[in-house]
């Protein structure tokens, strides 16, 4: 009996967990484009990925690449994209594997991401300012090697996020449990959590349709093996940041939030010393100040970046 009562509690928790799943699957529904513009489709190797055009093609090319994390999306330069496009020619896309854009099962890396960001640029802008946000600004590096790329605006770039555990994405990706710890990670709770801890340093700036659209993202079809990738520290480039950006050719300027403590301001300072950058800190900041100081981030971009002007 007691082995017959064990069995069956498990089974019923497996089905209460695959039920629970395709629950949340159903509740999240259609992501909806959150910017304005014009929405288009950019297919890379058979992957279907998502990009919004806003702003007078005469205008100088900008391309922004949000971050990475579970419900990452081109959402995060929703502030900013109109303020932009009075200026530049804007292109916010959907990494692969996030927002609107397909997700399929593959293993993603830190070579897959460079590589779309170099083919994405060469092929759909031309020579592109490139706003990269944290993770990504390391894809944009590695991919400045092999694309003219007019500048580089890295906002809390990191090329190291945790020691590289193979098994946590193995984890992930499996069909049942994966599924259950990746909906807890990605759960409403946590997604505000990650803001109010690392991503806003006023919580009360933090808008509940960026969670909601945040959580939407995070649970559509295949969401789960991008992020899997990223916790198990796959994601992370083979090179030193520093190193890389010392090399580099491409006019490169780090902003950091002054408070932010995932990637804390001494790195930065560091990463500027080594590679001889500039370094613009933002105040009362943390991981996105371009977020929660929309205003200032765009003010910096329109006083400083070249051929800002179209008349130029």
């Amino acid at each position: 009996m007691k082995a017959r009562t064990v069995l069956g509690a498990a089974l019923g928790t497996v089905g209460g967990a695959v039920l629970g799943n395709r629950l949340l699957k159903r509740r999240a529904g259609d992501l909806e484009n959150p910017l304005v513009g014009i929405e288009r489709t950019y297919r890379w190797r058979g992957i279907e990925t998502q990009y919004t055009v806003a702003g007078d093609p005469n205008d100088p090319d900008m391309l922004l690449l949000h971050g990475v994390y579970a419900g990452a999306s081109s959402h995060e330069f929703e502030p900013i994209v109109d303020r932009l496009a009075e200026d530049y020619h804007v292109y916010a896309v959907d990494l692969p594997g996030f927002g609107r854009s397909e997700r399929p099962p593959l293993v993603y890396s830190a070579t897959l991401y460079a590589e779309f960001v170099r083919d994405f640029a060469s092929e759909v802008t031309d020579e592109p300012i490139v706003v990269a946000s944290s993770l990504s600004g390391s894809f944009a590096v590695e991919a400045a090697d092999e694309t003219d790329f007019e500048r580089l605006v890295l906002i809390c770039p990191t090329g190291e996020t945790t020691d590289e555990r193979p098994w946590v994405r193995t984890l992930l990706r499996t069909p049942i449990v994966g599924t259950t710890l990746y909906n807890l990670l990605a759960s409403k709770p946590s997604i505000r959590h990650f803001y109010d801890r690392d991503g806003y340093y006023d919580a009360d700036r933090i808008d509940s349709d960026e969670v909601q659209y945040a959580w939407e993202s995070a649970h559509q079809p295949g969401s789960r093996y991008a992020p899997a990738s990223f916790a198990a520290g796959t994601l992370d480039p083979d090179f030193d940041l520093a190193t890389e950006l010392a090399a580099l050719e491409t006019p490169t300027t780090l902003v950091w939030g002054r408070d932010a403590e995932l990637v804390p301001l001494r790195d930065g300072r560091n990463l500027a010393a080594a590679a001889d950058l500039d370094l613009v800190v933002i105040d009362y900041a943390t991981q996105l100040p371009h977020a929660e100081h929309p205003d200032e981030f765009v003010e910096y971009l329109r006083a400083e970046l070249p051929r800002a002007d179209a008349g130029d």
